[in-house]
């Protein structure tokens, strides 16, 4: 048997291949040399691993001499001022759909604010899909979406019953649905949760699981949230508003303090800074907003906008009270013993607080949720910014806050005709409502509000009626 010769290179031995390429690399393989595989073997080609360590790259075999392109520090900059700009474009286009949504009308406000978290409530249980199991489980997505419309049903409609009980309550069609709202939208849960638990199948019930935990907690971060944001809405624009841009001011602030200040030891006068800049545009904004109705009244007309206005007895903390000063300054100074502010301006320190203290903790909780499942943004919804919850997630809170802030130390609460009519009808029998029908309208006519004549045809109505 012959020995082979030293030194004699074989050209018909095989060579790296670049992924895409039909023509042999240069040079022999380094993992060949070093004992490794070969891609085809006894005449039979085995699955390359394009995850190969020897050969620097992750996307398939190359030369030792191959490189990743890296871009340019034109390219970088091309890249850096496409992002911007398109970050800038866009966040006009939201700035003029904000204040444009806001002037045309409190229902145009609704309309996006239920935008905003069915999306984002997409967004979030996006996140935790995983879309092999989701396709071989036919309900899974199914299941998401129908609580939703659930809990939007149960939510939105005790917000139309509550500010709008004169109206809801009077209608013969919509009265059963009021009366009965809340046992039908447990019963219309429990629904949900019995086809659940039917659709558990064996094999996947971890996943299933998973899905329908994630699921309620994305309705309670989000939907729920967004509810008691769209109750600001009702009880006055200035209730959305405030709160909203008071978080947007605290952002901006904190971002434009940071980079002044810089990475030094008074970083944390950033914190301090964003909250003093955010309590100043406070007590600025609010003294330009209380003094139009359309913005502190509560929404009795669906079809009011900011040229129609709305009439009401304005809050109590709208109207400016006198103040002693609690020391009294040498007369020298020159300076007021008393000074007169209204009781508004005190509520918007504590809301300016919160918004510069404890919203940004919305933001770090969205951060630490996207960090958990390694991505950088919740979606694409906005080009520039990503998705819609990466933008809202210190607004939820914000909002939340506002309104029991609100309800617990400003709301007044008074008889209203719609909570009239809900104890009439709740309470009193049909004999009995027309009683009250006849006593007020003679209390009317007493009071000069209403004629004898046309009491009295209402009496023969009721006579007719009840025969």
């Amino acid at each position: 048997m012959t020995k082979p010769k030293k030194d004699v290179k074989f050209q018909h031995r095989e060579r790296r291949l670049s992924r895409g390429s039909d023509s042999p690399a240069e040079g022999r393989s380094t993992s060949r040399a070093n004992g490794a595989k070969s891609p085809v073997r006894n005449g039979h080609p085995t699955r390359p691993d394009y995850g190969r360590q020897d050969t620097g790259m992750t996307e398939g075999w190359a030369t030792e001499d191959e490189k990743a392109p890296q871009p340019t520090a034109q390219e970088e900059y091309a890249k850096k001022k496409q992002t911007f700009i398109t970050r800038t474009i866009w966040t006009l286009v939201m700035i003029a759909v904000f204040f444009g949504a806001m002037f045309a009308g409190h229902i145009y406000m609704i309309i996006i604010v239920t935008a905003l978290q069915i999306v984002s409530f997409n967004e979030v249980i996006a996140i935790s899909n995983v879309p092999m199991r989701a396709r071989s489980l036919q309900f899974t997505k199914t299941l998401n979406w129908y609580f939703l419309g659930t809990t939007m049903y149960f939510l939105y409609g005790e917000s139309v019953i509550y500010y709008f009980k004169h109206i809801v309550l009077i209608d013969k069609v919509l009265l059963p649905f009021a009366t009965h709202h809340r046992f039908i939208s447990f019963m219309l849960y429990v629904m949900g949760f019995v086809f659940f638990v039917g659709s558990l199948q064996k094999g996947h019930y971890r996943f299933q699981f998973t899905q329908f935990a994630w699921t309620h907690m994305a309705l309670y971060l989000i939907v729920v949230q967004a509810h008691f944001i769209m109750n600001n809405i009702f009880e006055g624009m200035i209730w959305f508003f405030i709160p909203v841009s008071l978080v947007i001011t605290n952002d901006i602030f904190a971002y434009i303090v940071g980079i002044t200040i810089g990475r030094t030891q008074l970083i944390k006068l950033s914190f301090v800074g964003a909250w003093l800049f955010t309590v100043l545009f406070g007590f600025g904004m609010t003294n330009i907003l209380m003094r139009y109705k359309y913005f502190i009244c509560p929404v009795n007309d669906l079809g009011a906008n900011i040229f129609t206005g709305l009439e009401c007895v304005p809050n109590p903390v709208f109207i400016a009270h006198t103040y002693q000063v609690p020391f009294i300054p040498p007369t020298w100074t020159h300076l007021p013993t008393t000074v007169q502010i209204s009781p508004m301006q005190f509520h918007i320190f504590i809301m300016a607080t919160f918004a510069s203290l404890i919203a940004p903790f919305g933001g770090f909780f969205a951060s630490g949720l996207k960090r958990t499942f390694n991505i950088k943004d919740f979606g694409d919804s906005i080009p520039g910014h990503g998705g819609i919850t990466d933008r809202m997630d210190c607004q939820f809170i914000m909002g939340f806050f506002a309104f029991m802030y609100y309800q617990s130390f400003i709301a007044v609460y008074r008889a209203s005709p719609g909570s009239v009519i809900e104890t009439a009808i709740t309470s009193l029998t049909p004999e009995e409502q027309v009683e009250v029908v006849k006593l007020l309208g003679r209390h009317l006519v007493n009071q000069g509000q209403l004629s004898a004549k046309a009491l009295a045809d209402l009496g023969e109505q009721f006579r007719i009626a009840m025969k």
